[in-house]
């Protein structure tokens, strides 16, 4: 990048809290650095209706893509490349090692958020974001009134069934062959609201164009629905964050309020912290560590003595006093 020095900040992941932390820092006069991959599961949104400011809903793609650009607009730079170890120098300095390049920087954002488990089923793929989802806060309200599935086998599985109930009388459960783990409570519930569970295995989906229109059984039996949640799991990109000895718990890398971890200088926002898990939340997250990492250089600066290599300049070369003349009589 043609960096002699450290980046004031460098951010790990060009996602929605990445992009929100950038346009902060970049504002407030920091050097800093986006390495993107372009990975973010806001790319599988092809339609987001909750997000504020846009009541007829946004492609997620065309949100990163304005964020993107928003943050270039106030000097943040980017770089395509995956981060591949994360070191700290004795300086404190940290070395951000990528496939394709080397970078240093006094403070590093873990933007790298999860990675969402889709169902290993034939054809699937193609209906992500389409009739395929994740979050029932996100898009059960686009599911009001279809035949809706709901793909596991745990306690969350029967959760997820029940608050579609508020949006559809047709719900029902795909176990694809796997024990139900969910508990005697849960199965309770299930039979209270006679919501019907389809133990077999899924071998096949049939969809146009990404519209799911049924899944075959094992068994042969075809099972019509119009769209489908999964609550498989996440995978959690907290590898960087273990490298140098940050505290994890159920794989979420943990944060105190000022979003930096229990490694000075690193710091996290969004879906890899234990925030929930929306967009408009990991914008949030993103601006609050921006916000503090800038508080962090300004307050090291001040320690350090390091303003007076900006101020040198500003006396050099700039007015630096207002124009001060006599009061006249009205």
């Amino acid at each position: 990048m043609g960096q002699s020095q450290p980046w004031d900040a460098i951010v790990i992941g060009g996602g929605i809290a990445g992009l929100s932390a950038a346009i902060y820092l970049a504002r407030a006069k920091r050097q800093t650095l986006v390495i993107d991959n372009r990975k973010s599961l806001a790319n599988w949104a092809t339609d987001v209706e909750n997000y504020l400011g846009f009541p007829h809903g946004i492609a997620g793609e065309d949100l990163l893509a304005r964020g993107r650009k928003q943050a270039g607009h106030y000097g943040a730079e980017f770089a395509d490349d995956y981060i591949e170890e994360l070191r700290r120098a004795p300086s404190n300095i940290f070395h951000v090692i990528g496939q394709h390049e080397v970078y240093e920087a006094r403070r590093v954002l873990l933007a790298t958020g999860i990675y969402h488990l889709p169902p290993d089923i034939p054809g699937l793929p193609e209906c992500l974001g389409h009739s395929m989802f994740f979050c029932k806060d996100c898009d059960g309200f686009r599911c009001e009134g279809r035949r809706i599935g709901i793909f596991g086998w745990n306690n969350e599985t029967v959760e997820y069934a029940l608050a579609m109930l508020l949006y559809s009388p047709c719900v029902f459960i795909f176990q694809n062959g796997h024990e139900s783990r969910w508990s005697a409570q849960h199965e309770e519930w299930l039979h209270e609201y006679e919501i019907p569970v389809y133990p077999e295995r899924v071998v096949d989906v049939h969809h146009k164009h990404g519209d799911v229109q049924w899944l075959e059984l094992e068994s042969g039996v075809h099972v019509e629905l119009n769209a489908l949640f999964t609550t498989r799991g996440d995978i959690y990109h907290n590898k960087l964050a273990h490298q140098l000895g940050a505290n994890t718990h159920d794989s979420e890398v943990l944060v105190n309020e000022c979003m930096e971890t229990t490694v000075r200088g690193l710091y996290a926002a969004g879906c890899v912290t234990p925030a929930n898990c929306q967009m408009i939340i990991a914008a949030g997250e993103g601006a609050k560590a921006g916000q503090a990492i800038n508080r962090s250089l300004f307050e090291e600066s001040l320690q350090t003595h390091a303003l007076h290599r900006f101020r040198s300049k500003q006396i050099e070369n700039c007015e630096t006093e207002p124009p001060v003349g006599a009061a006249t009589a009205r």
